[in-house]
């Protein structure tokens, strides 16, 4: 069995500006077709709309309503990347 990479992703929604943290994990494997990918841990005024294994396709939904990918593209200004 192989060891899951965890990590955190920031969700931030469009529409109404909620904002937290959300922990995720994926299987530690290169070797396989399929990551794994899971979402562990959802932050308050967040929910999961449909899940996925791929993290492209894994859907949220803020608490106002709207929905949005858990991976998408984010456009920061120069400089502006989170660290």
């Amino acid at each position: 069995m192989a060891a899951r990479d965890r990590y955190s992703r920031k969700l931030e929604c469009s529409r109404c500006g909620r904002a937290g943290f959300a922990e995720a994990s994926e299987d530690d494997d290169p070797r396989r077709k399929n990551p794994g990918f899971r979402v562990d841990e959802m932050p308050s005024g967040f929910s999961t709309e449909r899940a996925s294994s791929d993290p492209a396709r894994y859907m949220i939904r803020c608490r106002c309503g709207n929905v949005f990918a858990f991976k998408q593209r984010t456009h920061y200004p120069p400089g502006g990347e989170p660290a």
